[in-house]
């Protein structure tokens, strides 16, 4: 094997390490929202547990990620897909750490008494769960259509927070503040930041898919191009 070919090799090995981390990732917010949506603690707590192995697939990616760029010295498109991995592997942590804190919230609302997950805040659940998906599969299939759409769905998110924390005090005017409702509302706004914040990396990640494949940098502006 040239040595064209082993850094090509060592690029897919690499995207695959990606594509492992996005999965566990993934999990770890599905989980975390079932978790949260039928106060189960012990789900909670595994998410949690989980949490230390994205982190190791995170400094696996990055040595990895950092030695192919100081031996190989990559250009152009190979470039930018070392590059790329890198700012996707970030956001993929960030997105573990955010559902370790809707697990979080998960374990204290275990102990109250049971109550629906308000509407907004399932809405917004729905949607960044869509987004992770969406970027993802973006990324698997080069699709820049699919990461743009991504970028679209980001629009709505922080509205959506909004809506959450609207509910949340209607709740507790309505309910007279007593203990539980007021507990009950601040685990709900904590655990509606943290999605809004997926929603946020999901973004992160539709904009990497974009700038591997179209050279173009969209960090902080999503647009169409």
């Amino acid at each position: 094997m040239d040595g064209r070919s082993h850094f090509h090799a060592e690029l897919e090995l690499l995207t695959e390490k990606l594509l492992r981390m996005a999965a566990l990732s993934r999990k770890a917010l599905a989980d975390a929202l079932k978790a949260f949506s039928e106060r189960d603690a012990a789900l909670a707590r595994e998410v949690i547990d989980r949490d230390a192995e994205i982190n190791r697939m995170e400094c696996d990616l990055d040595e990895t990620s950092l030695r192919l760029l100081a031996l190989e010295q990559p250009v152009a498109l190979d470039l930018r897909r070392v590059v790329g991995t890198m700012r996707m592997t970030i956001d993929l942590e960030r997105v573990g750490d955010e559902a370790l804190h809707v697990a979080e919230r998960a374990i204290f609302l275990s102990h109250l008494p049971p109550a629906p997950v308000p509407a907004h805040l399932d809405e917004l659940a729905f949607r960044v769960s869509e987004m992770l998906d969406k970027a993802i599969s973006a990324f698997q299939g080069g699709d820049t259509d699919l990461a743009q759409e991504v970028c679209r769905l980001d629009a709505g998110t922080t509205d959506l927070n909004v809506l959450v924390l609207k509910d949340a005090l209607r709740q507790v005017e309505q309910s007279a503040c007593t203990a539980p409702s007021l507990e009950r509302s601040i685990h709900e706004v904590v655990a509606g930041r943290s999605l809004e914040r997926i929603g946020d990396k999901a973004a992160n990640i539709a904009e990497a898919v974009i700038f591997i494949i179209k050279g173009v940098s969209l960090k902080h502006h999503c647009r169409p191009f």
